[in-house]
């Protein structure tokens, strides 16, 4: 298990020299470029604009490792539904051009009025879709544990069963819907077959066990990245060196 880093929202302000060059000085490992960030890897990139991007980061000693989109299928209008589809797969052929494993998406609320089952559906279906496209260039599909209600992980794997692909899974999001009476076991199980990335945030909240889930990774042989995905700070490299210390020490046998 390694440490990276999601650009939202400490690193928004950061184009991709600085990114590179402040994660290599704290020795995180990689990062998960999430879309309208300063960094400007979107889709409207040109093949050369691509390629330099990719080159950069290969230079480096930071992998870029997947795109955070916030494309999502809950809509009950088909018509937004394929719209989102559309763009994720903009975003799963951008991160082709990378070298990118995968492209994050999410589940933003159930649709008002609908019942939770054809939600889930619609999302499955759309997963689906997704899914067959990025098994074509070699990209995963990473489904968020997010939104109101809809972070509730039965939901989640509810959605990824009903997807039912191979390159579609799921993205741990440290929320507190992961506890039940106070422990994430439960529900790791649940998703931990379908895990491909994990977002962690404040690892000093002592109102999540943090070591309970780092233990369960090792464990389960969870061989990946967890993501830092915390707010700005107004002392970024001392922070991210005081986040590694403690990212060290949680993941202590």
């Amino acid at each position: 298990m390694q440490l990276g880093l999601v650009t939202y929202n400490i690193a928004k302000d950061w184009d991709i020299e600085t990114i590179i060059r402040k994660l290599e000085a704290a020795r995180f490992s990689a990062v998960e470029l999430r879309t309208t960030h300063k960094h400007g890897v979107e889709p409207s990139l040109s093949k050369e604009e691509r390629e330099k991007v990719r080159e950069r980061f290969t230079r480096s000693k930071v992998r870029l490792l997947s795109l955070g989109s916030t494309c999502e299928f809950h809509s009950a209008d088909p018509a937004v539904r394929q719209h989102n589809i559309d763009v994720c797969k903009q975003f799963i052929e951008l991160a082709h051009d990378l070298g990118c494993y995968g492209v994050k998406v999410r589940p933003n609320g159930f649709a008002p009025g609908v019942p939770h089952e054809t939600t889930i559906k619609n999302i499955g279906q759309s997963l689906r879709q997704c899914g067959e496209h990025g098994a074509r260039y070699g990209v995963e599909v990473w489904l968020e544990v997010h939104g109101r209600e809809t972070a509730h992980p039965p939901y989640i794997h509810a959605m990824l069963k009903e997807a039912n692909h191979p390159a579609v899974g799921a993205c741990w999001n440290s929320y507190p819907t992961d506890l039940v009476e106070g422990s994430v076991k439960q529900y790791f199980d649940l998703l931990r077959p379908y895990l491909k990335s994990c977002h962690i945030n404040e690892l000093s909240n002592d109102k999540y066990p943090w070591r309970e889930l780092f233990t369960l990774m090792r464990q389960t042989d969870y061989d990946r990245w967890t993501l830092c995905e915390v707010d700005e700070s107004k002392e970024p490299d001392r922070f991210l060196g005081y986040y590694r210390a403690l990212w060290t020490e949680l993941n202590r046998a």
